[in-house]
């Protein structure tokens, strides 16, 4: 089973690859973000994710051959897509700024350095 990490790296991954951004997206989303369960990250990132999962499933299918996420990439314009891909390698980022903060307050021992100058 891959971290959530990992599938937030393999999902900026498949946005940086080459061909039609919205097959990306959806390939992105499908494989990679619909596993991550939100409670997994930290709140302020949860939100954003939980935005991101609306906007990938915000219309209904047309036939039965269609999911929620086929309909919306095939209607959403290609600066839509651009954008909902931008912010899912900001997530990314933004994750990994996270984790590195954490790996370092395990090394030293504490969750924070406070720093006090006398005068």
């Amino acid at each position: 089973m891959s971290t959530v990490m990992e599938q937030m790296q393999l999902a900026a991954l498949t946005l940086a690859c080459t061909g039609p951004i919205k097959d990306r997206l959806a390939s992105a989303y499908r494989d990679h973000l619909a596993a991550i369960e939100s409670a997994d990250l930290p709140r302020d990132l949860a939100d954003d994710l939980i935005a991101v999962r609306r906007a990938m499933v915000r219309e209904r299918p047309l036939c039965r051959s269609e999911d929620a996420v086929q309909a919306t990439v095939r209607k959403m314009s290609n600066d839509e897509a651009v954008e909902l891909a931008s912010r899912v390698v900001m997530l990314f980022g933004a994750l990994c700024g996270q984790w590195r903060h954490e790996q370092q307050a395990t090394a030293t021992g504490s969750a924070a350095v406070v720093r006090i100058n006398r005068a």
